[in-house]
């Protein structure tokens, strides 16, 4: 059962502009640096997000929205413990984001 990862961020104040739109890119690009470790080909499914928008004003401060899409649940698991690109570029994030909060879902699963 395909498996929905959402990342949700917000950057620091004293982040430039083009700081933050290469994060985003860099981000973005994960769909296709991600390789499978069994068959090395790209294993993301999809991979979009935007600026937050929401009228509610519930956001509590994150800025930046991201939604992946893994076929699996292990295939999740490898991305979020594994995934060789994933890892290195949580690591280079970490002195742009102030703060982070990540969910996962399946569809229907309650």
């Amino acid at each position: 059962m395909p498996v929905l990862h959402v990342v949700m961020l917000t950057f620091k104040d004293d982040i430039h502009p083009k700081e933050i739109q290469s994060t985003i890119t860099r981000m973005l690009n994960l769909k296709t640096e991600c390789l499978h470790p069994g068959t090395a080909r790209p294993y993301i499914i999809s991979l979009r997000g935007g600026r937050e928008n929401s009228i509610e004003g519930l956001q509590n401060g994150l800025t930046h929205i991201f939604v992946m899409e893994f076929q699996t649940t292990e295939d999740r698991n490898y991305y979020v413990r594994a995934d060789p690109a994933h890892l290195l570029f949580a690591q280079s994030i970490v002195p742009v984001v102030a703060k982070t909060q990540v969910v996962d879902f399946a569809a229907g699963v309650w």
